[in-house]
Formats: structure tokens, C-alpha cells, sequence
């Protein structure tokens, strides 16, 4: 089936649900009630103390046996470059433990997976299918945006130069398939790959539309089909393989998948924030979108705003010259001032609520919960 069959499937399915009230309709009562407390509490939503660590902490014990063991089946000196990016080792080969991640993502498909009822050999082969892929997109990103710095540390490109970050870039990627290829059925592995390697594709296109957007032209709309893209199709995917790997029915894939695309936006919306305003110790990478004249989305919603804020932010973009660092800071300021800092918040919440209507009937999404309001709250 070609990911067109399965969007449309899902969205027969799953309409539009983007309001709090619209989001119970349809949904038993013995979810119904977690569900629309989350959605109406999602300004106020204090996650309970070491909750969220725990969940990340138990997808990072699953995953790691399995991604070391993919790991080391790469020749050299692939190897060698994949343990230094993971922060296994420096670049000399020195034993250390680096900042291994967020691992959201793979949180995301070991909490689908028991949320289904499945084991947890499936869920962890599914989980390090995707952390190869999201990594092989990182390293592939350093080079194309030239960001010297990867979790804190100098990124891969910049120790080895791009063209064997590029080749590493796609050992991970065909290392994420011969992953899946162990799931416990041919139909499932086949299934699991295509909708990977069709996510993947979806992904370039995203990507592309971000390298290559004009930024005069910029939109909300095209943003929010460029976050789908470059970052939404990824989180439906760790979610839908999740459900996968637990031998879940069509119709529950979809729901999951719906799910994580729309937390995916979400995701991408406060990343844009943090390119802004976050903290460069905290994020392990600088906040240089408007140095860069990035058109993240406070950036595009300021744009749009038709405020003197937003006019003066379009003169400042328009100039060839870079900008200094006054004025970096001024256009921050400028941004803030015209709304889109607001706004994303806005945007993030709304996508937020969209993705708890969208989880399928039932109970036990605790999990899932708890990391998409991580999602909508984090600071790195």
C-alpha cells in the first residue's frame, strides 16, 4: 500500500477533530474523560515529577542493546563514525557517554507498542529503526544548514569532513531497514519497511521544501505542510511501527499514526520556538534561526502579522548583508512584538489537542499522554 492509500485511509477514519468539544465525539467514556481533561487543561499541565524521565529512560534500556548491536555490524570506518555521533565513544575511540538524545521518538513507539499489548523484543527492534532514521536525518541536516555543533559536541561533518558524514548518513538509513527486516513475521517486516522507507521519502520532500522556500513567499500553510513533512511524518511513523510491532489492526495504526503526526507539528512548532529563544547549553546546538534568516514559524507568523513589528522583521530579512549582533537581537524583539511568539504557542497547543482526539478507542495511552504534553512543554 503507498502512503497515499494509507493517509486517506486514516483520514476516513479519523476526521478532523481539532477542537476540545469536537474531540470527544465518538471516543468510549472510559477514555473519553483523560482525554478531554488533557485537552482542556494543556496551558496549565504540570507533568507528574519523574514521570516523563522514567518513560524516556525505559525506551533508552530497551533500545540501546539493539541499536549497539545494528551498530556494530557496519564496517569501518562506519562504525567508528556512528559510536561517535551516538556519544559512545570520542573521535579517537576513547570510551564516554554523550548526550544520547531527547529519545522521544522512541519513546513514542515503545509506549504505542504496550499500549497495544506488545512485547518488548518488537518494540525495541522497532524503536532502533527509527532512531537510525532520525539519526541519519541529523547527521544529513549538519551538513546541509553547515551547523558545526550536534548534542554539545562538534557534529560528524565537521571532525570527517561531509562527504563521510553523507556516507554515514546512509549506512544508517539502509542499517534502519535490515532492522525491520527481524520482526517477528514477513508480512509485518514488509509492512513496517514500506511505510518506513515511504515516511523517509516524505521526509526529503519536507526537507526540500525547507532548503529551497523563499522566504518572502513564506506561509502558515506551507509551513505547516513543510512540519508534516520534515518532522510530523517521522512521529506518525515511530507511532504506527509501534502499533505494528504489536500486531495491531489497520484501523488502530491509523489512529496512532494520526497521533504522532499531529504531536510531530506540535514537536516542530516549539522547536522553532526554542531556535529563538532557547538555551544553547540546554539544547546543545546555538539558537540561530533569525542569524541564518531561517523562517521558523514565530518567524513566518511575525511575517504575516501585518504589523510595523512584522514590516520592519521583512526589512531586516531582505538586507544581503548579515546581520550583526544587535540587530539579531532586535529582530527577536521584533518578532515577539508582532505576535509570533504567540502565536506558535498557540499553534503547538491547538495541534496538541488535535493529537489526543486522534488516539483510537480505548485506554492505557498514560504514556502517550505524558510525553505529548513533554512534547508541548520541553525547553531543549
Amino acid at each position: 500500500m503507498v502512503w497515499a492509500d494509507t493517509e486517506i485511509a486514516c483520514r476516513s477514519r479519523y476526521p478532523d477533530r481539532g477542537s476540545a468539544g469536537s474531540a470527544a465525539h465518538g471516543i468510549e467514556s472510559d477514555s473519553r474523560t483523560v482525554k478531554e481533561a488533557s485537552a482542556l487543561t494543556v496551558t496549565t499541565f504540570i507533568p507528574p515529577a519523574r514521570r516523563p524521565a522514567e518513560i524516556l529512560a525505559r525506551a533508552r534500556t530497551l533500545l540501546d542493546p539493539v541499536l549497539r548491536e545494528s551498530v556494530l555490524t557496519l564496517p569501518e570506518p562506519m562504525r567508528h563514525l556512528a559510536g561517535y555521533h551516538f556519544g559512545w565513544w570520542d573521535e579517537r575511540g576513547n570510551p564516554m557517554h554523550a548526550d544520547p538524545g531527547k529519545m522521544l521518538r522512541p519513546a513514542l513507539v515503545t509506549s504505542t507498542a504496550f499500549a497495544c499489548d506488545g512485547g518488548a523484543g518488537p518494540a525495541a527492534t522497532a524503536a532502533a529503526a527509527v532512531e537510525l532514521v532520525h539519526n541519519f536525518t541529523l547527521i544529513h541536516d549538519d551538513v546541509m544548514d553547515a551547523d558545526p555543533v550536534r548534542r554539545g559536541r562538534p557534529a560528524v561533518w565537521r571532525v570527517w569532513g561531509m562527504a563521510d558524514a553523507v556516507l554515514l548518513g546512509d549506512a544508517l538509513h539502509a542499517l534502519a531497514t535490515n532492522v525491520l527486516a527481524a520482526l517477528a513475521t514477513p508480512r509485518t517486516a514488509m509492512a513496517a519497511i514500506e511505510r518506513l522507507e515511504t515516511t523517509v521519502t516524505e521526509m526529503c520532500r519536507g526537507q526540500h521544501a525547507d532548503c529551497h522556500g523563499d522566504a518572502a513567499a513564506a506561509s502558515l500553510a506551507g509551513w505547516e505542510s513543510t512540519a508534516m513533512g520534515k518532522t510530523g511524518a517521522l512521529f506518525g511513523c515511530a507511532c504506527a511501527l509501534g502499533a505494528l510491532s504489536a500486531g495491531a489492526d489497520d484501523e488502530t495504526v491509523c489512529g496512532f499514526d494520526r497521533f504522532g503526526r499531529d504531536l510531530g507539528v506540535a514537536f516542530q512548532a516549539v522547536d522553532d520556538i526554542l531556535g529563538v529563544w532557547g538555551d544553547p547549553a540546554r539544547s546543545g546546538k546555538p539558537t540561530a534561526d533569525l542569524a541564518h534568516r531561517k523562517r521558523g514559524l514565530p518567524i513566518v507568523l511575525a511575517l504575516e502579522s501585518g504589523t510595523a513589528a512584522g514590516c520592519e522583521l521583512a526589512e531586516l530579512y531582505q538586507r544581503e548583508a548579515p546581520l550583526s549582533p544587535q540587530e539579531i537581537v532586535w529582530a527577536a524583539r521584533l518578532v515577539d512584538k508582532a505576535g509570533g511568539r504567540r502565536g506558535a504557542e498557540r499553534l503547538a497547543r491547538r495541534r496538541l489537542r488535535s493529537a489526543l482526539a486522534a488516539l483510537p478507542n480505548g485506554s492505557g495511552y498514560s504514556d502517550l499522554v505524558t510525553l505529548a504534553h513533554l512534547v508541548a512543554h520541553r525547553n531543549r
